[in-house]
């Protein structure tokens, strides 16, 4: 029902026939990699988020297809990987075996370039609007298929051995070839469409036209010696037709069978019955010819119409030919290397690269980064300086989990991936304002989908969750949602993060890992070695970063003095104590359920809830409080005016006013 009704409205809509559409598949959304739209965008797959161009994405950096079907099957197997472990294989030992031959590579790439896109073709010949151009383009196209038959002949992977069965549809070829002339005009009805020896009918009217050229000549030569006007001459013109033209000197030499047809500065026109015939007869002839022309294309592109299927399973199988040669093509040039692709879900990358970002001017000083999320410790926490690299990384692994699925090799020194049903991923910050979503309201509604849909099997990619909010918000809903995947969800999980409480997760679930990007501190200056090594780290380095973007030396100084007096109060407030979910005194959680530890994490968090309602919670300020009365006291003295004794009276009356204050 949904088939025809798509018929139904496609009939509708574009009132021509669709003889392009000559069958129907059912999509199984089972057999592909789900990437939602919030992840395609992130990932920049097809376009990037700042400008929107193609360049600088990952489809720009990987496409070297050379006809505009492969590229456009290319996008699609991008945005749809595999999920079938036999189907990516297949294609990667179609990539390998191109890989190895070098010399094959060079002759099928000649093959294809300018092959033109004959799946377009093909649906324009269907709708019933090809033009003399787009027929002639696919007779060149369907001209190189032999050739490129015979060079897959000694392929031996199944994939290229069902690219080789391509119709090269030799009779479809032969009838353009021998009724289209080599380059047709792109008006249908002007004529010099059709081949000379194409009809016998068309070539008769066309000889009449061209006889034409001689009896004119004939004819100006006997009305020249009959009349002996030597300046006579005959011509002709698409709004008179043929004419005689008599100068006003010889105004008295003209015969009196001459009929006036029209008067010029110098000269007169005239007509003769002869002449009138003539011109009858010959541009019935070209009216007739281009008539024939027009009819016998219409004829042409009805009996192509009828190989649109054909046509457009070859240019199906020729695209895929492409999307295969031109990943070979990119795995030489960039060095990539053959994944391996496995049920268990492990993540095992080594010296692993960013595809997109190594291919962009200055790669050569790119770091490579090692990623290994094991069955039993699928979760990494990535702290560091901001610009270091954290976000890089984790899009890397994205990246490298979604070309090793899609069947391409990846920019790694080696990887062993196991398979992904679903990649997600929050990255960055948006509001969608026209919807009345702020920017913290569309990072909880993305976080929401993945925590409601991620299963064990995911990839999930988080960059920074929560601080679209106060920090002690944002600490509490990071910990949560990190928590929630790890022991509900257990999915392979990167979490990037500014938090540094996190790193604390660690020590709670043995499936999470710290590790940081690395900085080297040399005279005040920090270097990014954007190296990922283990371990946590406390260390941002804001104030860094804002003063390479160029804030006002007031405005760091400021922040730096502020730091320092942050930091000293969040020591001595803290006092040593454990972070969020590390209760003083208890057993680390060692697995899921709490094995070897005593209590289970529950249990845990439910004594830690009850000893937080007992203590009085202290959020730290930037400023003093207002109405401190000690503060106010120490302010309103004048120390020169004191004597001796009303110092020390002042003081005790400090001392009961402290007495007073509530205990920090």
């Amino acid at each position: 029902a949904a088939a025809g009704a798509l018929l139904g409205y496609l009939r509708e809509t574009q009132r021509e026939r669709l003889g392009h559409m000559v069958t129907m598949r059912r999509v199984h959304p089972g057999g592909t990699l789900v990437l939602d739209p919030a992840t395609r965008r992130c990932l920049e797959l097809t376009e990037t988020l700042r400008t929107r161009e193609v360049r600088g994405s990952l489809v720009g950096v990987m496409d070297r297809t050379a006809t505009p079907m492969g590229s456009r099957l290319l996008r699609e197997w991008l945005l749809a990987p595999l999920t079938s472990l036999g189907e990516i294989r297949r294609r990667q030992d179609a990539v390998e075996e191109l890989l190895d031959g070098a010399t094959l590579r060079r002759e099928l790439r000649s093959a294809l370039k300018g092959l033109g896109d004959l799946e377009r073709l093909a649906s324009r010949v269907g709708y019933g609007r090809a033009t003399p151009r787009d027929l002639a383009a696919i007779r060149d196209a369907l001209a190189r298929l032999p050739a490129l038959k015979n060079a897959l002949v000694p392929c031996e992977a199944t994939l290229l051995a069902e690219a080789r069965g391509f119709d090269p549809l030799s009779e479809v070829h032969a009838r353009l070839e021998e009724t289209l002339v080599a380059e047709p005009p792109s008006q249908l009805k002007e004529g010099g469409l059709i081949r000379d020896g194409a009809s016998a009918e068309l070539d008769e009217l066309r000889n009449l036209a061209a006889e034409g050229d001689t009896w004119v000549a004939e004819y100006q030569a006997r009305e020249i010696e009959a009349s002996g006007i030597a300046s006579l001459k005959v011509g002709f013109n698409k709004v008179f037709g043929y004419y005689i033209e008599i100068s006003h000197a010889n105004r008295d030499k003209v015969p009196a069978h001459y009929e006036r047809k029209q008067t010029l500065k110098n000269a007169e026109r005239y007509l003769t019955p002869e002449l009138k015939e003539f011109e009858n007869k010959v541009l019935r002839a070209d009216e007739r010819a281009k008539e024939l022309e027009y009819e016998m294309f219409l004829a042409l592109r009805d009996e192509l119409a009828g190989q649109v299927a054909a046509l457009l399973d070859t240019a199906r199988k020729l695209a895929l030919l492409d999307v295969v040669l031109g990943l070979a093509e990119l795995a030489e040039s960039r060095r990539y290397c053959r994944p391996e692709v496995v049920e268990t879900p492990v993540m095992e990358i080594r010296n692993g690269r960013h595809p997109v970002i190594e291919a962009m001017p200055g790669a050569a000083a790119f770091v490579p980064n090692d990623c290994v999320l094991a069955e039993a410790q699928p979760a990494q926490v990535i702290t560091g300086p901001n610009m270091a690299g954290k976000s890089t990384y984790i899009r890397q692994v994205a990246l490298l989990a979604l070309l090793a699925h899609m069947g391409s090799f990846v920019p790694a020194e080696s990887a062993r991936i196991g398979l992904v049903d679903r990649i997600f991923t929050r990255l960055g910050s948006a509001d969608e304002l026209a919807r009345g979503q702020s920017t913290f309201m569309v990072e909880m509604t993305e976080t929401a989908n993945i925590l409601n849909h991620a299963t064990k099997q995911s990839l999930v990619i988080l960059d920074e969750i929560g601080r679209g909010t106060s920090t002690f918000d944002g600490v509490a809903i990071a910990w949560s949602a990190m928590e929630h995947l790890v022991e509900r969800v257990g999915c392979r999980t990167l979490f990037a993060t500014h938090y540094h409480e996190l790193t604390g997760l660690a020590d709670v679930f043995e499936q999470v890992r710290n590790v940081h990007v690395s900085v080297a501190e040399h005279n005040d200056e920090v270097v990014f070695l954007h190296q990922i090594v283990e371990g946590g780290t406390d260390k941002s380095y804001g104030i860094h970063v804002a003063r390479l973007a160029g804030l006002p030396p007031q405005v760091l100084g400021r922040a730096e003095e502020m730091l320092q007096n942050l930091e000293a109060q969040s020591l001595e407030l803290t006092g040593g104590e454990p972070s969020p979910g590390m209760p003083p005194g208890e057993p680390r959680a060692v697995g899921r359920n709490g094995e070897g530890g005593g209590q289970s994490v529950m249990q845990r968090r439910k004594a830690d809830a009850t000893r937080a309602a007992t203590k009085r919670q202290v959020q730290l300020t930037l400023f003093v409080p207002a109405g401190d009365e000690v503060y106010d006291a120490l302010q309103s003295l004048d120390i020169n005016a004191l004597t001796p004794l009303e110092a020390l009276a002042k003081l005790e009356k400090l001392q009961q006013l402290a007495k007073r204050v509530p205990e920090a």
